[in-house]
């Protein structure tokens, strides 16, 4: 038997006492928490739900997601973790892709007004047979004891099923099993440095696979103590990193761009890395400039890691015992094995940039109801991941862009992370994104969309020549367009499609 739930069981036998989670004036120990999902576990059996049966949770970082999240694990069901943004008809189609049996929800969300809709328009006949709103968990638990023993689901047997943005089309659905999970949340054993008891601040989205897997599945196998953030926002960020001393940070490269927006003298963070002793970025590539910034203000160097929903998702990390390689997201993790491939999925050498395609512990299943697509993607036991990348001589990955992002300008390749590496060079900027916008002669051409720093104006003029100087002539941006803000997913990537 194997279910993810061990790991929190194992700690609530080692630190039954300890402070599991805490949000505002909420605190939950680890008994607690362990307690509270046997209930659910408990609850969801006596409506009917089995072993195999997805369920849905929507909801932000709040203490109810966590206590549910482990509930369902131990009841042996397949949980669905989803954006509290999501509107009906996108829930209506994951309701009826998934055959999804039940939801939990915030009752804050914008779900839950609408979730009836869903259900009856998923795939033409209401699949969801239960709804139940977060503040409906003391009287659903109050008959359960919260004492049975997790469902015994098989290591390989599906636990989580995480759906893709659909920035390129219809969601899929990524079947994630139990020991692919587990071992990806033992991973931080391998990466970071034991510590007694860390402190996590978790801003990333616990509904995303990056804050579900690496920030609450990782640190709650090793016994920390999670600060639940339902709504990222900077200026609360920078205070709760000090005022709870937290020791770990996990972000998205956006988010590390808003602390410096939000504190551009570092005062708040050279306060936090009294405490702070690791740093992880993912996501996206996280821009040299950022990193500088954050070494020169504070002392604090980021560690980028890569991954995606369907990876579990960690594949690399920077080695602690290394210096950092800023530009990199480090060597590949324990019992992973990642390649650079051509066109014809022939390895590259390093140096050559081609498609990053991965094997290992942590693939998953495939895609829900999916074999075309599961095939297309997973061919002869490796991942394709469309993103392309390089290794230097020593091992080291580098990230350069997403297939789909590349921009063919006169028949030359111009990778839009470069481009956006240098324009957060300038002093004025704060965010960028490079996008390839149709031209009739060239194919593409090249357009960035900026936001400027705090206090600061963008001289579009000067950026571009601050640019040609910098870039190969075909690469740098001919038109430049200055925002107040860029479109964002909820995970904090810039959505492209939104501004091409």
């Amino acid at each position: 038997m194997l279910n993810l739930s061990v790991l929190l069981e194992s700690t609530a036998r080692r630190h039954p006492d300890r402070a599991a989670l805490v949000c505002g004036e909420q605190s939950l120990t680890y008994a607690e928490l362990d307690r509270r999902a046997r209930q659910v576990a408990e609850a969801v059996r006596a409506r009917g739900v089995r072993p195999g049966d997805r369920v849905a949770l929507i909801g932000p970082n709040v203490v109810e997601f966590p206590v549910v999240y482990y509930g369902l694990l131990k009841a042996g069901a397949v949980v669905i973790p989803l954006n509290p943004l999501l509107k009906e008809r996108e829930l209506a189609f994951i309701f009826g892709d998934s055959g999804t049996v039940a939801v939990f929800a915030w009752e804050g969300s914008e779900q839950l007004p609408v979730l009836d809709n869903a259900r009856r328009a998923a795939a033409g006949s209401p699949t969801v047979r239960d709804v139940f709103a977060f503040g409906d968990l003391p009287g659903l638990l109050a008959p359960h004891p919260g004492t049975a023993d997790a469902e015994p689901t098989g290591a390989e047997d599906p636990a989580v099923i995480i759906y893709t943005s659909g920035t390129t089309g219809t969601p899929k659905g990524a079947v994630l099993s139990h020991v692919s999970l587990l071992l990806n949340a033992r991973m931080k054993e391998l990466i970071v440095p034991k510590h007694d008891h860390d402190v996590v601040l978790v801003t990333l989205p616990l509904y995303h696979i990056f804050g579900q897997t690496s920030v609450l599945n990782g640190n709650v196998h090793g016994g920390a103590t999670l600060v639940l953030l339902p709504r990222f926002d900077p200026d609360t960020a920078l205070d709760l990193l000090v005022r709870h001393r937290v020791t770990l940070f996990s972000g998205v490269p956006s988010m590390y761009q808003a602390f410096l927006q939000a504190d551009p003298d570092g005062v708040r963070l050279r306060k936090a890395a009294e405490t702070l002793r690791y740093l992880t970025s993912g996501g996206a590539p996280l821009p040299v400039a950022v990193f500088e910034r954050f070494d020169r203000l504070a002392g604090l160097q980021i560690r980028q890691g890569y991954g995606l929903s369907e990876t579990s998702p960690t594949v690399t990390a920077c080695p602690w015992e290394e210096p950092i390689r800023p530009a990199s997201v480090g060597k590949p993790v324990w019992g992973v094995d990642i390649r650079v491939v051509d066109a014809r999925d022939r390895p590259l050498p390093a140096g050559e940039v081609g498609e990053i395609v991965i094997r290992g512990h942590c693939l998953m299943l495939g895609y829900f109801n999916r074999p075309d697509a599961t095939a297309e993607a997973i061919r002869d036991g490796w991942f394709h991941t469309g993103d392309l990348g390089r290794f230097d001589e020593d091992g080291w990955l580098y990230v350069v862009d997403r297939v789909k992002d590349l921009i063919l300008r006169g028949g030359y390749n111009v990778y839009p992370a470069e481009v956006e590496q240098v324009l957060l060079t300038h002093p004025s900027v704060a965010l960028t994104a490079v996008v390839g916008e149709p031209h009739e002669r060239l194919g593409q051409e090249v357009v960035a969309y900026v936001v400027p720093r705090t206090g600061q104006q963008v001289d579009v003029t000067e950026l571009t020549a601050y640019a040609r100087e910098r870039l190969a002539e075909y690469k740098y941006p001919r038109r430049i367009e200055v925002r107040d803000e860029l479109p964002m997913t909820a995970t904090g990537k810039i959505l492209k499609r939104a501004l091409s």
